[in-house]
């Protein structure tokens, strides 16, 4: 019994023993009963609990991330414009020393910077002013390369009437008299005949140069009477004022003012809501049909707004806001009231008599040695909507027509490419549409931009053809599927790819220098800026040896160590798919091809794309 109870005993002591630090976890420990305000068996909450930043520390918080965030945003859109200053001031100083196509690289450049940046070009007041003087500074310098000639386009000449100034002319009514009963001023603007126009007509008509200026002006007219004619009749403007364009630029789409920046046949200027894209790629001010749209939209708004097609024509020239003060402030809505009274510039008061006095000598020819002048016959044109880059020399060789005569189409581009992800109306020559439609097929979007399309002539031969087009023959026969037991024959159509890119093992493209290469050629073959070339491939002059590898692409970057077959999986997003590159050692596939042609999906490796058959 004693054995039992002590076994008893000392089972109920090892129990108590073991129960202990239970009752102290549901106790609590001895210091917590001093806290009257914890609830027994619960740990307080200050002791778990982080502490809650107020409302003021919250605010101070924000504010912080938000100035950080500004800080960074200022960065972005500083470098942004400073890069694209450099390429700008690189292009002026190519330009200054006659480097036309490095200096239209660097522009390109300077605007593509811009555009890419990810920035709001738009709502940010900053970027949309550098943005707007960058464009109207190196449209002016463009322009002024036109005038002199750059081998696509014809030389702009003076506008005629800029020949003469502000003249007064004393009062004669002997020869307005006369000049009314011998001329036809049959009109549906009213035609004057005062001092002034009279004095105009004088002036003109015994100024050999202008006379010369006038019949250059006329003879060009013929490419767009008609079509001019037709948009003011829609518009319910007056006929006549299409004579307002001899002024302004004597019929040529792209007259350009350097001084003002005024554009095109009709001389806008770069600001101004009259309905025109302007960008980094076209100007329409340059466009003669949408900018003659523009144009009488404009003079009719002028005329609700006057009352008088002579005001509307001084706000014209003058702008509306000028000449509605001039009215407000002498309460005569009348043009030749506010000439009288000195209210005009000097410019605004020679305006309008003088394209009186052009208007009657063009309605009067015999009288004025025009009779003889022919019209060049209307430009007419087949119309295809890109969204995709396509190199004017591959849109020549798909319309079998001239470099020039796509220029002339198109006087609103400002490069010989249209736009990349941007609807632009490319015009073609008149019946080429369905053709050049077929053959555009056969030539993967990414690659328009630099590829070019050739049909055989009698006697030629692939090498004969790969020298005139920049490509190899070997490549030109793969890709055509030209083979000994199947030579080219004449009438063959065949796809031209570019010649010497090779894609590296990360994807890269390299091109090999050819021994007639320089910088300015190869940078212009690839749709990149003689600067980049410089900056990847560590170049410091502007010569390059022949036989020299140069990446065209923007180089990956390895870090030390890394082998490069580890960041193969990873090149795509620096393998320009707008780009594809041409392998001759890949195989074809009907599905290769179709993805391939998907603007989005472009292979980041070289790939060999089937041709269409070619024509017998």
């Amino acid at each position: 019994m004693a054995s039992h109870r002590n076994t008893t005993l000392l089972l109920r002591g090892a129990l108590a023993v073991a129960c202990v630090p239970m009752l102290v976890a549901l106790a609590g420990c001895p210091s917590d009963a001093t806290n009257s305000n914890a609830a027994p068996g619960r740990v307080p909450l200050a002791a778990t609990a982080p502490t809650t930043p107020s409302a003021a520390q919250i605010a101070q918080q924000q504010q912080n991330a938000a100035a950080v965030a500004a800080q960074q945003h200022a960065k972005k859109v500083q470098d942004a414009i400073d890069r694209s200053e450099a390429n700008y001031r690189s292009g002026v100083e190519n330009y200054n020393a006659n480097h036309l196509d490095a200096a239209r690289l660097d522009f390109d450049a300077a605007v593509d910077g811009m555009l890419s940046s990810g920035l709001d070009l738009k709502n940010d007041p900053q970027l949309a002013d550098e943005f707007d003087h960058l464009l109207s500074a190196i449209n002016s310098l463009e322009m002024v390369a036109l005038k002199q000639g750059n081998g696509f386009s014809p030389k702009v000449e003076a506008a005629p009437l800029d020949l003469a100034n502000d003249i007064t002319f004393p009062a004669n009514p002997e020869l307005v008299a006369k000049l009314k009963t011998e001329l036809n001023i049959t009109s549906d603007l009213p035609l004057v005949i005062n001092d002034q126009v009279a004095g105009y007509i004088g002036v003109f008509s015994n100024s050999t140069s202008f006379r010369a200026h006038m019949a250059a002006s006329m003879k060009r007219s013929g490419r767009y009477k008609a079509m001019i004619e037709r948009i003011l009749a829609k518009e319910g403007v007056p006929q006549d004022l299409i004579y307002l364009s001899v002024a302004e630029s004597g019929f040529q789409p792209q007259a350009m003012n350097r001084g003002s920046g005024a554009g095109g046949m009709w001389q806008f200027m770069p600001f101004g809501n009259y309905g025109l894209a302007r960008n980094g790629y076209f100007d329409e001010r340059f466009d003669p049909e949408k900018s003659s749209i523009a144009y009488a939209k404009y003079m009719k708004t002028l005329y609700n707004q006057f009352g008088d097609w002579y005001l509307a024509m001084a706000a014209y020239d003058w702008g509306p806001g000028n000449v509605q003060r001039v009215v407000s402030r002498t309460g005569y809505a009348d043009y030749w009231e506010l000439y009288r009274r000195g209210g005009l510039p000097a410019e605004t008061r020679a305006y309008v008599p003088q394209i009186l006095a052009a208007i009657i000598m063009a309605k009067n020819p015999e009288r004025y040695g025009l009779d003889k002048v022919v019209l060049d016959p209307p430009m007419l044109y087949d119309t295809v909507t890109t969204d995709y880059a396509i190199d004017l020399k591959l849109v020549a060789d798909l319309s079998d027509s001239t470099v020039a005569d796509i220029v002339a189409l198109n006087p609103a581009l400002l490069r010989l490419s249209t736009p990349r992800d941007i609807s632009y109306d490319l015009r073609l020559p008149p019946g080429t549409h369905d053709e050049f439609v077929d053959r555009l097929k056969d030539v993967p979007e990414e690659n328009r931009a630099s590829w070019r399309f050739h049909v055989v002539k009698d006697g030629e031969t692939l090498e004969e053809i790969a020298a005139a087009l920049h490509g190899h023959a070997a490549e030109i026969a793969e890709y055509n599927d030209v083979t000994a037991a199947q030579p080219i024959e004449a009438g063959d159509e065949l796809v031209v790819p570019v010649a010497g890119v090779s894609a590296s093992a990360t994807g890269q493209q390299r091109y090999t220098v050819g021994r007639n290469d320089t910088l300015v050629t190869v940078a212009d073959r690839f749709g990149i800026s003689v600067e980049q070339l410089r900056s990847w491939n560590h170049l410091t002059a502007n010569r390059v040896t022949p036989g020299r590898s140069l990446f065209v692409t923007e180089p990956i970057r390895l870090a030390p160590g890394m082998r490069s077959s580890r960041a193969r999986a990873h090149t795509t997003s620096h393998n320009r798919a707008t780009r594809a590159s041409y392998g001759p050692a890949a195989k074809a596939t009907k599905s290769a091809r179709a993805h391939a042609a998907t603007k989005s999906n472009a292979p980041s490796h070289p790939i060999k794309l089937p041709a269409k058959k070619r024509a017998r």
